[in-house]
């Protein structure tokens, strides 16, 4: 794709899933890869590109974030281009049963850590004299609800506030900011168990099949290139279509289901 090649981009999150997934597809686009992550792989894992950096840093923090900017500007002087990606999905737990500390806490990650990163773009952009191209991964939690993963859909709601806000601002400064909203890709952020059950309600998608963390990763790749120059402040479904779905139809497929088994075993415990 046009305008990766010789980049210099932060992925955020990128010891697994679609993290490691763009990094791995800027890094054949000729970019130079700064790749961030709390996981225990980051000190045993290979450069994410040939001359490319781990950094060990929490999201979350003031102090994370500037430490890998930090790094990429020391090992290459400058940042061309953030993936904004690391999220924690926090636990199934029915809503009633939600602790305040977990929703915190995945607040803190995904909506303020993509605020901090954010932030610290528009900031090193400034400082370097140069514009840049900013993606945020979002869901298809961002554009829908669910009886669980409250934490999870009201953060990724947050980040398109954030988007829409940070394009807004950006685009007199030539800085693009999107966002890809992923549909059913099973990865580790759910657990095995999540995995299984991620497949199966993917057989109801129009493609009637799970993404995968590569097909991400493209869309990502596109939306920080040159051939996405007139794209600002949108948020791209990539979701195998299941945004468009109406449940309630045969033809969409979830429709067929058993919701009366659904609920019961949501809602039995409480009678």
């Amino acid at each position: 794709m046009r305008g990766l090649a010789g980049k210099v981009a932060v992925v955020t999150g990128a010891a697994g899933g679609i993290g490691a997934a763009t990094a791995g597809r800027l890094a054949a686009e000729g970019a130079h890869v700064v790749a961030v992550d709390t996981a225990d792989t980051v000190d045993t894992a290979g450069p994410p590109s040939a001359d490319g950096v781990w950094v060990r840093a929490d999201v979350s923090t003031e102090e994370g974030v500037a430490a890998y900017v930090d790094a990429a500007v020391e090992r290459f002087g400058r940042i061309d281009l953030h993936h904004l990606n690391a999220g924690i999905a926090g636990s199934l737990t029915p809503l009633p049963d939600v602790p305040a500390a977990e929703f915190d806490r995945v607040m803190a990650v995904n909506v303020r850590g993509v605020f901090l990163g954010v932030r610290a773009a528009f900031r090193q952009f400034a400082a370097q004299g140069s514009a840049g191209n900013i993606v945020i991964t979002g869901s298809i939690g961002s554009l829908r609800g669910s009886a669980d993963l409250l934490a999870y859909q009201t953060s990724k709601h947050a980040v398109v506030g954030l988007l829409h806000g940070a394009a807004v601002y950006g685009g007199p400064l030539g800085v693009r900011v999107n966002a890809v909203a992923p549909g059913i890709v099973p990865t580790d952020l759910f657990g095995a168990r999540g995995r299984d059950d991620m497949t199966r309600r993917a057989s109801s998608t129009p493609l009637r099949r799970a993404g995968t963390g590569d097909e991400i990763a493209g869309v990502v790749a596109f939306l920080l290139s040159d051939d996405a120059a007139y794209v600002t402040g949108e948020l791209v479904s990539a979701d195998g279509g299941a945004n468009v779905v109406s449940t309630v139809r045969p033809s969409g497929g979830a429709g067929a289901w058993d919701f009366a088994a659904h609920d019961r075993a949501l809602y039995g415990a409480r009678g």
